[in-house]
């Protein structure tokens, strides 16, 4: 076995129910680097990503708190794909960096990497042993954030056609894990899984 802890890049759209089965992995011995964590952490008063955040973007995309606002900032980047390059060039490399050292230190059977934008990241495939997309139908996907967020169904359209399409997740997944029907049909997948993750490390 490799010094390097044997990883796996958990990916899926919003909705696709990926905090659900990372949980899932978690209680069968994986250690779980959720990146969402890391960037919230990173933008949180007092962040490390913060000041190079204000100095880009000005002290208005900070609130009362010092942390990211983060509706204005949603708004801003939906509206300018450049404002959204510039964000994502402050956050992606102290994420990586951030995730990949939490990963290093991870004391489970193996780690999985949740990473939300993992396809479009372009940079994560090569870091990680497999893919692991958690798929879902459009419609699935649709209901639960609209019940979840409590967004109208034209907002989740449209945070999804920001995100890659499914297509393009399925053709960069080493393995899928279905979730369309609930937490029981979810487990003998993940059991499945566990299993081949633990012969192959």
């Amino acid at each position: 076995m490799s010094t390097a802890p044997f990883s796996i890049g958990l990916t899926g759209g919003i909705g696709s129910g990926k905090t659900t089965v990372a949980n899932m992995f978690a209680e069968r011995g994986a250690s779980i680097v959720d990146t969402d964590l890391i960037a919230h952490s990173l933008t949180a008063p007092g962040g490390p990503a913060m000041p190079a955040i204000i100095a880009e973007f000005g002290p208005e995309f900070a609130d009362a708190t010092g942390a990211l606002d983060r509706a204005r900032m949603r708004q801003l980047v939906f509206a300018d794909t450049g404002a959204k390059a510039r964000l994502e060039a402050i956050l992606h490399p102290r994420i990586r960096d951030g995730a990949l050292a939490a990963g290093a230190a991870a004391t489970g059977s193996y780690v999985i990497y949740a990473v939300p934008l993992l396809v479009e990241s372009g940079t994560w495939r090569s870091r990680v042993a497999r893919v692991l997309v958690i798929d879902c139908r459009e419609e699935v996907q649709i209901a639960r954030v609209m019940a979840r967020n409590n967004l109208p169904e034209s907002q989740v359209r449209a945070i999804m056609a920001a995100q890659a399409s499914r297509a393009q997740r399925l053709a960069a997944a080493d393995d899928i894990i279905e979730n369309n029907d609930g937490i029981a049909a979810l487990a003998p997948q993940i059991d499945r899984l566990h299993a081949l993750y633990m012969k192959i490390r």
